[in-house]
């Protein structure tokens, strides 16, 4: 599969299965089992996974055009695909083993979708700083943590799970696992009834007691900070982006058709046309969007050719899309007054969806601080 390939297969699961369905899975809360199911069979969740594995092997490029296109459609399932994808670059980022090909290879085949198990509800938003410790008794590690974020919660057939190493001695001296939700002490902890993103399960995780083998461990002892700031970092902020970027189209389009359609029967004239206020508001979202657009392009291009500015780059795109998308979904929604707030127009939830990447670590302001101490020069930690 080429990059052509996956971008037209994602196009047409995003029309056929996924926006049909956001709605109502909002609505209800559902998990988006079928469109997970066909993004499956498409290969596209094995879409950066390496072709030797049986995946697509596709790079950034093509990552940040399929996650535009599935959030322009419905975030749930977007945020449900990226934690995935951060998954599967944190298991082919570990040292080879049977077992972690034989998972990649199931990924590859659509047979099993993986998610991040790392902020811990004593840390919060810091989630490279788990507060859980492993115990060790030879060739295992017993872990005892509270996952506060767990997209996919009872839904993945794996997390990758943070906690800290036995020994270690600072807050990033952790170490990553794989875990199968189905062992023994591993359970969803509350429902979830959030405000946004309704539909990706992203609810608590308690892990009680958890044992699992040096097999599973997708990092040395203690390294597993290293793989969060370097593997799942960059491309989760790229990720988060490109959702932000699929919220601001979606938006605008919403917006575009309601201007055009809507009407003043006394002045026999659409909304779009008799109100000049209206039409300046539906271009500076145009704008944004564009803008956006065009941020998300670079920072790729310092993705495929690294430099000194890629990790910069990186914490800006995530920040510069949160603002994009709260800015654009706002004006969406004072444009299209009550037929927004009616839900008459889909923007509602694209406006709640798009608020919660402000509580999505790393949060802006903490992006802000790593910028800031990027320019001056100040280690980020």
């Amino acid at each position: 599969m080429d990059e052509l390939t996956a971008a037209q297969r994602t196009q047409e699961i995003a029309a056929r299965i996924i926006a049909p369905a956001a709605a109502k899975n909002d609505r209800e809360a559902s998990f988006p089992r079928e469109a997970i199911r066909e993004l499956g069979k498409a290969g596209l969740l094995g879409l950066t996974v390496a072709r030797e594995h049986g995946g697509a092997g596709l790079g950034p490029r093509a990552f940040a055009s399929t996650m535009s296109t599935i959030a322009e459609a419905d975030g749930s399932v977007a945020m449900i695909y990226l934690m995935h994808i951060m998954g599967t670059a944190c298991i082919a980022a570990a040292a080879p083993s049977a077992a972690h090909a034989a998972t990649l290879k199931r990924i590859a085949a659509g047979e099993h979708l993986t998610t991040l198990a790392f902020s811990e509800k004593g840390s919060r938003s810091h989630f490279w700083a788990p507060v859980s410790r492993a115990t060790k008794q030879g060739a295992h590690a017993h872990i005892n943590a509270y996952k506060s974020w767990v997209t996919s919660a009872g839904e993945a057939d794996s997390y990758v799970v943070s906690t800290l190493a036995a020994d270690g001695k600072s807050p990033t001296d952790s170490t990553l696992y794989l875990i199968d939700p189905k062992s023994p002490g591993v359970k969803t902890a509350t429902p979830w009834d959030g405000l946004g993103l309704r539909a990706n399960a992203s609810s608590p995780v308690a892990l009680e007691g958890v044992e699992v083998s040096d097999d599973n461990r997708l990092t040395e002892e203690g390294t597993g900070f290293k793989t969060m700031l370097e593997v799942v970092l960059p491309m989760f902020n790229l990720g988060q982006a490109c959702v932000g970027l699929g919220f601001c189209r979606a938006a605008t389009k919403s917006t575009v058709t309601h201007l055009k359609t809507a009407q003043f029967e006394h002045l026999g004239q659409s909304l779009g046309e008799a109100l000049p206020t209206l039409r300046a508001q539906i271009a500076h979202m145009q704008i944004t969007t564009d803008m956006l657009a065009a941020f998300i392009d670079d920072t790729v291009g310092h993705f495929e050719k690294p430099g000194p500015a890629t990790m910069l780059r990186a914490l800006q795109v995530k920040a510069a899309a949160g603002e994009a998308a709260i800015a654009v979904t706002s004006l969406a929604m004072r444009t299209c007054g009550g037929a927004a707030f009616s839900k008459h127009t889909g923007i509602e939830r694209i406006f709640r969806d798009a608020h919660a990447g402000a509580v999505m670590a790393p949060t802006a302001d903490v992006l802000r601080e790593f910028i800031g101490k990027a320019l001056l020069d100040i280690p980020l930690f």
